[in-house]
């Protein structure tokens, strides 16, 4: 077992942690499927990361030493490496929730639940200096408080904001007609629309009241503003989509010149219950999407900012395979 079955693994199953983690280790999420949990922690090994939820269970053990170096072991196979600090939410980057909360009800996701707050553009401004010399790159993403175009509006006025930092900075959130236009007038370095499901059917069985179409179209517009590479979108594998639906998906996006995210679903919320998918699909689903960047000629290691250039909660084509 290479370090890829080992990553794949942990994605589907778990990881026990043993040891006591060093000050400045726990990222906690406030978006996504992780929002609200008791946090997670980054461990690295020769530049590749995996992202291991506190709490967790599974085959695999992670052993922790004071220093901060650690083992990460499965079926007799024991890689070693470090407990990678935060920035904030993951490393070297300075990740941010601007909406703690969101109107839509996505079936994946706990952040309705969760009811939390929308940051000031001040608080985040400060977060960000805060950790600014020891990052890379600035994210944001964001629920949707009060409505898609408002949300736009409000995190518009925090880039906007954050410019004064002189770092890349990605944005992930719901896309309005002319946000891919308006984030690049300001200077947003990457863009990440997530179409979340493999297919309009299942989209609109677990995201009611969003328009699927609105992603696409807002994907293929960022092409030509942010170029490829540096557009993203996340597809959950495990919300019901076959082998098929799920290549066809990700054949789709990477014929625009846009990069797939392939997340592991995360059993929460309305998807409480269902099966994680086994680290056998992971690594095929990670396998086709490598082929099918390599006949696009499309590079994900060109990424600056958000998951892309994180990797830690997916298998990534060129840091894992």
């Amino acid at each position: 077992m290479g370090w890829t079955d080992l990553k794949a693994e942990v994605l589907s199953g778990g990881c026990r942690i043993e040891g006591e983690l060093p000050q400045g280790a726990i990222a906690r999420s406030t978006a996504g499927p992780g929002a609200g949990g008791a946090g997670a922690v980054f461990f690295s090994s020769d530049g590749r990361r995996v992202r291991i939820p506190i709490g967790s269970s599974g085959s695999a053990v992670m052993t922790v030493k004071a220093d901060g170096s650690a083992t990460l072991s499965c079926n007799d196979k024991t890689i070693e490496g470090r407990v990678e600090p935060v920035g904030l939410h993951c490393p070297r980057q300075a990740f941010v929730t601007v909406s703690e909360s969101c109107v839509y009800e996505c079936a994946y996701c706990p952040v309705p639940g969760c009811r939390g707050r929308r940051k000031t553009v001040e608080e985040i401004v400060d977060l960000v200096g805060e950790v600014a010399d020891s990052v890379d790159a600035i994210a944001l993403t964001s629920g949707v408080a009060v409505s898609i175009e408002e949300e736009e509006e409000y995190v518009c006025r925090v880039v906007e904001a954050l410019r004064r930092f002189d770092l890349p900075i990605g944005v992930s959130i719901f896309p309005a007609p002319a946000t891919p236009e308006r984030l690049r007038a300001l200077g947003v370095t990457e863009v990440k629309f997530n179409l979340e499901a493999a297919t309009p059917e299942l989209f609109a069985a677990l995201c009611p009241g969003l328009p699927c179409e609105a992603v696409w179209n807002a994907l293929t517009a960022s092409i030509p503003l942010f170029g490829r590479g540096h557009v993203f979108s996340n597809v959950i594998v495990g919300l019901g989509e076959t082998d098929d639906e799920l290549d066809a998906c990700v054949d789709r996006l990477v014929d625009l010149g846009v990069v797939p995210v392939l997340r592991p679903l995360n059993p929460v919320a309305g998807c409480r219950g269902r099966a994680r998918p086994t680290a056998k699909r992971l690594s095929r689903a990670a396998r086709h999407l490598r082929s099918a960047l390599e006949r696009a000629a499309l590079d994900p290691s060109v990424a600056l900012s958000m998951c892309g250039a994180c990797t830690g909660c997916d298998l990534s084509t060129w840091r894992d395979l």
